[in-house]
């Protein structure tokens, strides 16, 4: 009889050193027969673990309504004979999965509880403060997530728990490449890497090889981030770890895209996107799409670019639902400055061929922000205004050359086609949909108020204000800028023109100019 009892708890050993060694599908097999021994035999502090181990096996394998039920189903056996600590460890798996679910209140809760449940055992009380260290850490709190990492590792310490401490090192490894503490960095995913490679634990190996590949990509240290994030694909492809699979694919793309090989690092990138599509992680997906985003750019890849980006915009959106999962808006920031900086590159390749308009882009942007400013405009419209500002003349890549750079006055053929670049523009941004209405600047920036404006003769307030806005200030811009046929006006001289020309904007937009240029003249 004492046989039959230990082989519930033989099967559970070797249940989870298949796990450790990453050899899954033996893992699963020899969980579920200690499950069906401990049932057999009563053995329900065996069941109650190897239900949980077996939660957590199927949730990596991207199964999480069959890990859920194997957890409730631990947490209530554990409950049922009064094993505080089995209770608070199916409580413990089962916050991680509402914090991967984007249930984040209620995965706190969950931790909490079962650190007041079984808080008696060091075991625990060391993973489940590393749960709410990551939990502060994806939030962007790393304050506290330093507090909580540093609690774990003196549980683990306090019980010589080696694969806690790595798991705690790999963390602390993350931190330090967040706040760009490469040396610390360094030294803790060294550490980790070399006691799970001492421990057997794959998956470990396999998240420390990532995450040091990222410190050596931020470190130029291009061959070694190739090198470990590769390594870790392979574990992770050996795993069946999909999500884990598209973090790999992301970093080894960025390496071919920081050297300057754009064919391999499409491939890996897009890789990494159809992975994070297949998992169903918005997180991943947006920042893979990010990445692949600022290759299409160094490619000269703009509209495909801006694609990518209105997409992971959109998914940030969705993300910002749950603002509690990650710090959403430091990540929507960083967007948004990719965004810039692909839009500002294409103005300036328009502007690249000639050197009277160089700049013309950046100046109409500065000048519309402070008029967007001084009109008490919100953030969401300065941010249309400036993208706006950018690709206002993107349609004058058709038009020809000797036309745009011509010395003496367009004959009235030629003033034809210089009238068609905001319908162009349009044209060549037909498939891009922004998260800003910048379309209608494009389209109607050179529309006046008393209708003499082009291609719509537009009046009054038929023009939306933030076309309106860029009408004025690329007016100012061009009279105060040498151009092929006459010399730049002084800001006095261009404010008097336009003066006599006031009927072509709105009153609360020239006289808000007005006052914004005074106000730059200033500050200069």
């Amino acid at each position: 009889m004492t046989s039959e009892l230990q082989q519930s708890a033989d099967l559970l050993r070797e249940a989870r050193d298949h796990e450790r060694a990453g050899r899954m599908p033996e893992a699963v097999k020899s969980y579920e027969a200690a499950v069906q021994a401990a049932e057999r035999d009563a053995q329900y502090g065996v069941l109650a673990e190897a239900l949980r181990r077996l939660g957590v096996v199927h949730h990596h394998r991207d199964q999480p309504e069959l890990a859920r039920k194997l957890c409730q189903r631990s947490q209530q056996t554990a409950a049922e004979i009064g094993d505080n600590v089995l209770a608070a460890e199916a409580l413990n798996a089962l916050a991680g999965f509402d914090f991967e679910a984007g249930s984040i209140e209620a995965a706190r809760e969950k931790f909490y509880r079962a650190l007041e449940l079984g808080g008696a055992s060091a075991e625990l009380r060391g993973r489940t403060e590393q749960n709410l260290g990551i939990l502060a850490n994806i939030q962007g709190a790393l304050a506290q997530a330093l507090m909580h990492y540093q609690r774990s590792l003196v549980a683990f310490e306090s019980i010589g728990d080696d694969r806690g401490c790595a798991i705690v090192y790999h963390n602390l490894g993350m931190v330090s490449a967040d706040r760009e503490l490469w040396d610390d960095a360094d030294r803790y995913f060294r550490r980790s890497l070399q006691v799970a490679e001492a421990t057997g634990d794959v998956h470990l190996q396999g998240l420390g090889l990532l995450n040091h590949a990222e410190v050596h990509l931020a470190r130029q240290r291009y061959d070694q981030a190739r090198q470990n994030a590769e390594a870790a694909l392979g574990i992770f492809d050996r795993l069946g770890s999909r999500l884990d699979k598209a973090d790999a694919y992301k970093v080894i793309g960025r390496v071919y895209r920081e050297t300057g090989r754009h064919a391999l690092a499409e491939s890996r990138l897009r890789s990494a996107v159809e992975l994070a599509v297949s998992t169903g992680s918005i997180l991943s997906e947006a920042e893979a799409s990010r990445e692949l985003a600022l290759l299409y750019q160094a490619m000269g890849r703009n509209q495909e670019a801006l694609r990518l980006l209105n997409a992971a915009h959109r998914l940030f959106g969705r993300l910002d639902a749950r603002v509690d999962l990650v710090d959403v808006s430091t990540k929507v920031v960083r967007l948004e400055e990719t965004y810039f900086a692909v839009v500002r590159d294409w103005g300036q390749s328009i502007e690249s061929s000639d050197s009277y308009t160089f700049g013309h882009c950046e100046r109409v942007a500065g000048y519309a922000l402070a008029l967007a400013r001084e009109l008490g405009l919100d953030e969401d419209q300065q941010t249309t205004i400036r993208i706006g500002a950018y690709l206002h003349d993107l349609g004058k890549v058709r038009v020809p050359h000797e036309i745009l750079s011509k010395p003496s006055r367009l004959t009235p053929e030629e003033f034809q086609i210089i009238q068609m670049h905001p319908a162009w523009g349009l044209e060549l941004l037909a498939t891009v949909e922004f998260p800003w209405d910048i379309k209608p600047i494009i389209r109607w920036h050179h529309e006046k108020y008393d209708g003499t404006g082009y291609p719509d003769r537009l009046r009054a307030d038929e023009i939306p204000i933030n076309a309106q806005i860029i009408c004025i200030v690329d007016v100012y811009d061009a009279l105060t800028t040498t151009r092929s046929y006459r010399a730049a006006m002084s800001p006095a001289e261009a404010l008097a023109n336009m003066k006599e020309h006031r009927s072509w904007w709105r009153p609360d937009v020239y006289n808000a100019f007005v006052r914004s240029v005074a106000g730059l003249s200033q500050a200069a």
